[in-house]
């Protein structure tokens, strides 16, 4: 959907696909019909809209078109394998795995340049950008470390830790003051990390964060280890039941909503100030929901 507006971008799916695989519809809901159609030669991965734009996630590149009637073609990307049709876009810069294993690639929309981050050794399995598109948080397959980087330079200015063993890394969200990180993986956990450092960096202006908030190894200050012992952990964290691959949003600067398709449900989780806790910040599940019945 492209933010609270009546157009949306559909994709056939499920078992009685309505639209093909290899088109992507533009639904005017207002006028209950589609507007635009692309067709491509293989299967739409994933679609991600913006007032000016439209971007095709395939397999291996990018496809950019002009939010028009009809729609312009701008560019198109070659890129790594990309199964998940990653990619997220402000209003002025896109970011997509790049050709290389591990690369993530920034187009600045305007102006066409493209600037590239080698963000990991394995494959890139997450990504997400702040809204007001200045920080970048990535995860590869490993699911151990995720990176955040400004996408005015691309270089690293964070590096968050979600835990010691691999994980599958579902989702990562940044809330909406970009001050905080949240995280889901298929360890079914909901880590909370804080960016107050990371934002401070791309705005020098900002004032200084609360530091109470980060939390890092004790190894980290012992000397002559390598700078992995020294990552951000989270400040908090949560269990969620969903099943499946899920995915994740934040409502405000204090809760998220965990969705997950499998099992056709919710969870809302908030973030609550408390003295007994180290940080002075935990987070509790207040509610959850079907979205959809199942039938039997």
């Amino acid at each position: 959907m492209l933010g609270r507006s009546n157009y949306l971008a559909l994709i056939g799916g499920g078992r009685n696909p309505k639209f093909s695989q290899n088109k992507v519809i533009i639904w005017d809901d207002a006028k209950q019909k589609p507007v635009i159609t692309l067709e491509f030669n293989s299967v739409v991965q994933s679609v991600r809209l913006s007032r000016s734009r439209i971007v095709i996630i395939l397999m291996s590149a990018v496809h950019i078109y002009a939010f028009s009637s009809p729609p312009q073609a701008q560019h198109v990307f070659e890129t790594a394998d990309n199964p998940l049709g990653l990619a997220c876009m402000s209003n002025k810069t896109l970011a997509y795995p790049g050709r290389t294993t591990g690369h993530v690639n920034l187009l600045d929309l305007d102006s066409g340049n493209i600037s590239i981050i080698p963000a990991h050794t394995t494959a890139v399995s997450a990504l997400a950008m702040s809204m007001d598109g200045q920080l970048l948080a990535t995860a590869s397959e490993t699911g151990t470390l995720i990176r955040v980087y400004s996408t005015a330079t691309g270089a690293q200015i964070n590096e968050l830790r979600r835990g010691m063993d691999k994980a599958t890394i579902y989702s990562l969200a940044i809330s909406p003051n970009s001050t905080k990180l949240a995280v889901i993986s298929d360890k079914s956990t909901l880590h909370v990390f804080d960016l107050t450092s990371a934002a401070n960096t791309v705005d020098q202006n900002a004032p200084n964060g609360n530091e109470s908030n980060k939390r890092f190894s004790f190894l980290g200050k012992v000397p002559l280890l390598p700078k992995y012992f020294s990552s951000q952990w989270s400040f908090t964290h949560a269990r969620f039941e969903g099943q499946g691959r899920s995915t994740l949003g934040w409502v405000s600067n204090c809760s998220i909503v965990v969705a997950s398709p499998t099992d056709c449900r919710w969870e809302k989780f908030v973030l609550l100030d408390s003295s007994s806790v180290e940080g002075g910040t935990t987070i509790e599940r207040e509610g959850w929901r079907r979205f959809v019945e199942q039938s039997e």
